[in-house]
C-alpha cells in the first residue's frame, strides 16, 4: 500500500517538478551568463535557486517517507540524494544543475522511450548545455583557468563528452574537476541507458512483429480449416446421396 502511495505521489508531481526544473536551469543559466545584470537581479535569482532547491530536497525526503523499504529507496535513488545534499555547501554550487538532470531525464526516457534518436538529441543538449553553464560558474573566477567564457565551457563540455578530449582547454579548479568527473560518469551511464533503451526498442519491436506474425498465421490456419471442414461437409453429402442413388438402382 505504501508503494503504491509512492507511485502515486510520483506520478502526480512529475510535471511539476520538470517544470521546476526548466526554471532552475534558466535561472541558473542567467546568472551565471550575465554578470552585468543588477545586483538585485542576482540576489532574486539566487533566493529562486535556493527556494527551488529546497522544493527538491522536500520532495526527496516526502518519498523517503512513503517509501516502504527505505534502505532500498535511497540505493536506489543515490543519485537523488547526491543532487540534494552536495548543494548545501556554497563551493558546491554548480552541481546544484544535476537536479534537472535527475527530474528531466526521467520526464524524457518516459515520453520518448520509443523514440530513441529524439530522446538521445535532448538529454546530450541538456547535458552539455548545463554542464558547460556549470563548469562555466566553477572556472570563471580563477585567473590561471583557461574556460573563461561560455565558448570554450561548450567546447570543452562536447570534447568531453565526445571522449576525444584535445586537452585545449580544462579545468583547474576542484570544483570544475567535480564537475568534469560528473560529465564523465555521466555520459557513460547515459551511455548505458541508451544502450539499454535501444536493446529494448529491438526487443519490442521484434516481439510486436512476432505477434503481427502469429495474428496472421492463427487467422490463415483458422480460415483453412474452416474451409476445410466445409468442403468435408460437401464432401459427405456427395457421399450419402452416392450410395442412396446406388441404393436405389440396385434391381428388386
Amino acid at each position: 500500500m505504501t508503494e503504491q502511495r509512492l507511485s502515486t505521489w510520483e506520478t502526480r508531481t512529475e510535471w511539476p517538478m520538470a517544470v521546476l526544473a526548466a526554471a532552475f536551469l534558466v535561472a541558473y543559466a542567467w546568472q551565471v551568463l550575465h554578470l552585468s545584470a543588477p545586483a538585485w537581479l542576482h540576489l532574486a535569482l539566487e533566493i529562486a535557486l535556493w527556494v527551488i532547491w529546497l522544493v527538491f530536497a522536500a520532495d526527496y525526503v516526502i518519498r523517503l517517507m512513503l517509501a516502504e523499504r527505505k534502505l532500498r529507496f535511497v540505493w536506489r535513488h543515490l543519485f537523488d540524494l547526491l543532487a540534494v545534499a552536495l548543494p548545501m555547501v556554497r563551493q558546491l554550487r554548480a552541481l546544484r544543475v544535476v537536479t534537472v538532470l535527475r527530474v528531466l531525464n526521467r520526464k524524457a526516457s518516459t515520453a520518448f522511450r520509443g523514440r530513441v534518436a529524439i530522446y538521445v538529441g535532448i538529454v546530450t543538449l541538456l547535458v552539455s548545455f548545463a554542464a558547460a553553464i556549470a563548469v562555466l560558474d566553477a572556472e570563471r573566477g580563477n585567473p590561471d583557468a583557461g574556460i573563461d567564457s561560455f565558448g570554450k565551457a561548450l567546447w570543452w563540455t562536447l570534447t568531453t563528452i565526445s571522449t576525444v578530449g584535445y586537452g585545449d582547454v580544462y579545468p583547474t579548479t576542484w570544483e570544475g574537476r567535480l564537475v568534469a568527473a560528473s560529465l564523465m560518469i555521466g555520459g557513460i551511464a547515459l551511455l548505458g541507458v541508451i544502450t539499454g533503451m535501444i536493446a529494448s526498442w529491438f526487443l519490442e519491436r521484434i516481439q510486436q512483429t512476432e505477434d503481427t506474425v502469429n495474428k496472421t498465421v492463427r487467422a490463415t490456419v483458422h480460415q483453412e480449416t474452416d474451409e476445410l471442414h466445409v468442403e468435408l461437409v460437401t464432401l459427405r453429402e456427395e457421399v450419402s446421396r452416392l450410395r442412396e442413388q446406388l441404393a436405389n438402382q440396385k434391381p428388386s
